[in-house]
């Protein structure tokens, strides 16, 4: 049978065939969607924002949104995570802010009290929030084990959120499972901070290894100077152990920029340098940098 154009069906299909060929149009589709590359820990703010009382640090400097996209595009890095910074406290409006404004290439980690409301929780939601951080560095653990905690991490996990945690190591070990067992996802900040005299040496750092086979944790392969004075060391031996361990969807980059506390000898280039350094096949360096769609909901 002959078409009006002349064509067999036959002939018609070996069109359609050579269309969706390597070199046809599906792989030109292909090739203009670029590969993800997404930093999963960095913050923005500026000096006119309202700070939190109780702070144990605040810049004098600004690091707006602008620049932190400007950081993005330089070094080849299609989306970003704005983690709200501790000393903003719980005020998340600048993070919903800068949010709003990138319309999807950002996600959000907010900071709230125990006692949020539902509501606000869907808001954020609303504006690409996927998770909220427990910054416990100096501070009392929580009993996540309490009323207002446990009502909290219920509505943590039906909004399909992750719990982000930056406490050390031995602290990390006990902690992890207490949220695991209330069904929540779970990603640990830098490397979960083991003892820095110790290093993978340290026992709670061995322990949170263990949890890899939860599937349900996430460790972050960033900001190794926040792991002591040999860091970058410490980070190429850690890093073998929490592949194996978790594997390599389950570790997340981050720039951590613009590493406060760190400023004067950290830069975002330099942090996106070293994870050449440290995961030195380029595939593989291509699975991590992508491996934070899912759990952050890219």
């Amino acid at each position: 049978m002959t078409s009006k154009q002349g064509l067999t069906r036959r002939q018609f299909a070996a069109g359609v065939a050579a269309a969706l060929s390597p070199c046809g149009l599906a792989s030109r589709v292909r090739a203009e969607v670029p590969q993800l590359a997404i930093d999963t820990h960095a913050h923005v703010f500026h000096r006119g924002l309202k700070l939190a009382p109780g702070r144990r640090y605040a810049p004098d400097y600004d690091a707006p949104l602008a620049l932190y996209l400007q950081q993005l595009d330089q070094n080849g890095i299609t989306n970003g995570v704005l983690v709200q910074p501790s000393f903003l406290g719980t005020d998340n409006s600048y993070l919903v802010e800068c949010l709003k404004a990138t319309n999807g290439r950002l996600r959000g980690i907010a900071v709230v009290d125990a006692a949020v409301t539902a509501d606000e929780l869907r808001a954020f939601d609303r504006a690409g929030v996927a998770g909220i951080r427990l910054n416990l560095v100096g501070q009392t653990l929580p009993d996540l084990t309490s009323g207002e905690w446990t009502a909290l991490l219920a509505q943590i996990r039906a909004l399909d959120w992750q719990v982000e945690i930056q406490r050390n190591a031995s602290d990390l070990a006990v902690l992890a499972p207490r949220l695991l067992d209330q069904g929540v996802k779970v990603v640990l900040d830098h490397f979960a901070l083991p003892d820095p005299k110790l290093g993978i040496d340290d026992p709670g750092f061995r322990s949170v290894l263990k949890l890899g086979t939860t599937r349900n944790v996430w460790v972050k392969i960033s900001a190794p100077y926040r792991n002591g004075a040999v860091g970058e060391a410490f980070a190429k031996q850690a890093y073998p152990l929490l592949r194996n361990a978790y594997g390599v969807d389950r570790l997340l980059w981050g720039s951590d920029w613009p590493h406060t506390q760190f400023e004067s000898t950290q830069g975002y280039a330099k942090n996106r340098q070293f994870l050449d350094e440290l995961v030195t096949d380029a595939g593989e360096r291509a699975r991590v940098l992508a491996s934070p769609r899912e759990v952050f909901r890219f």
